[in-house]
């Protein structure tokens, strides 16, 4: 099938409805002194509003993205759009990167020339990679799935099958967040392409086997894992429980107001980074979390993209008995993650696990935070895989 360059260009007419939009806001209360403890906090949204309406420049992101070559293509009847950026000289290697939510490929635009262009950010040139970076179907600039049925194992097949059409024929995986999932069935279903897995993140829904019972197989770390899990969603699941349960109800509120889908990002993105709960102190810029927001406005996927959750309650990350992964795996935990497994929780499916690395800094969006860092250890786990 023909694959086509794409450029990234938003109509000024959308641009101009946003700034009304959001100046048209009808503002809530909030509780005295309370803060972020009931949800996003009104004069940090207040602020951040005021900024997009009259500061936020997207043209400017426009083109920076752009300088990125851009792509799309048809695939099991979804257009899928991906970066593919090359190094000046192959070194055989390549990466797929997948992105979560509320993420985008927007969040590897500073990791992208770090693993193409090494030499210029003091590497070596023999560590290049070429890199694919697709959007999810569902979100950003890929079309919207019309149809229930497009899960983390069926979009690894799409990415298989876009690896293939590209010419390669192994590969590197790497992904977060929801990415990680799809890098995990990409390493299941599809073994042979993969030279190695790279997360992240361990998905919530990553369940390998093993037995409950107070007389099962379950060590003390991984009682105390799946715990500390689920004392996570009850104080702060709320967001992934109704994305998985009514996504569609959510969405009409969320697609109707710029102000309303930003309220709901921003708490993650203040919530899960390095940042000591103060986005000030973020290693992302206020441009960086509107830019990645704008995407989701302007393309209108923000109903399409929760349903990703929804589907993956249908069909979550559950591996039966017996079932083995034996792709080399690498981990990199940076501190600030979501609630993550002790390593034998992943060796119960993942039967090569390289590296386990602890990282200095950075937490949940970690090629936005540390794009550096994580190019590091991509870099150190390939250099001991076959391509």
């Amino acid at each position: 099938m023909k694959i086509r360059p794409f450029t990234i260009e938003i109509a000024q007419s959308e641009i101009d409805d946003l700034k009304k939009r959001i100046s048209n806001w009808r503002e809530p209360d909030q509780l005295q002194a309370i803060g972020w403890a009931q949800g996003t906090e009104y004069e940090e949204l207040r602020l951040l509003m005021q900024h997009w309406r009259s500061g936020f420049d997207w043209r400017k992101q426009e083109a920076a993205w752009n300088i990125h070559p851009h792509y799309q293509t048809e695939i099991g009847g979804q257009t899928i759009h991906f970066i593919h950026a090359r190094p000046a000289v192959a070194t055989g290697r390549t990466v797929i990167l997948t992105h979560g939510w509320p993420g985008s490929v927007f969040e590897f635009h500073r990791l992208i020339p770090l693993l193409t262009d090494p030499l210029s950010h003091g590497g070596r040139q023999e560590d290049a990679f070429n890199v694919v970076a697709p959007s999810i179907p569902g979100y950003g600039f890929s079309s919207r799935p019309t149809k229930p049925g497009l899960n983390l194992f069926t979009i690894a097949d799409l990415w298989a099958e876009l690896m293939s059409r590209l010419g390669y024929k192994r590969y590197l995986a790497q992904g977060g967040d929801l990415g990680a999932g799809v890098s995990t069935c990409l390493a299941h279903a599809h073994p042979d392409s993969l030279a190695g897995v790279h997360l992240n993140f361990i998905p919530g829904s990553f369940s390998p086997p093993h037995d409950p019972s107070p007389d099962g197989d379950l060590t003390l770390e991984e009682r105390a894992f799946l715990e500390r899990k689920a004392g996570w969603a009850d104080l702060h699941g709320a967001y992934a429980h109704i994305q998985a349960t009514r996504p569609q109800t959510l969405a009409y509120g969320l697609m109707d107001s710029p102000v309303g889908l930003a309220a709901w990002m921003i708490e993650k993105f203040r919530d899960w980074s390095d940042c000591d709960g103060d986005l000030g102190n973020a290693a992302f810029s206020r441009d960086d979390m509107l830019a990645n927001i704008s995407l989701y406005w302007f393309t209108r996927t923000v109903a399409s993209s929760m349903r990703l959750y929804w589907e993956t309650r249908a069909r979550p990350l559950a591996f039966a008995p017996g079932t083995t992964i034996n792709v080399p795996l690498a981990v990199a935990l940076f501190p600030k993650e979501l609630p993550m497994p002790p390593r034998s929780w992943v060796e119960r499916v993942f039967k090569d696990i390289r590296r386990w690395t602890a990282m200095p800094r950075g937490g949940h969006f970690a090629a936005l935070e540390q794009p550096a860092l994580l190019a590091k250890d991509l870099r150190a786990f390939a250099g001991g895989l076959d391509f």
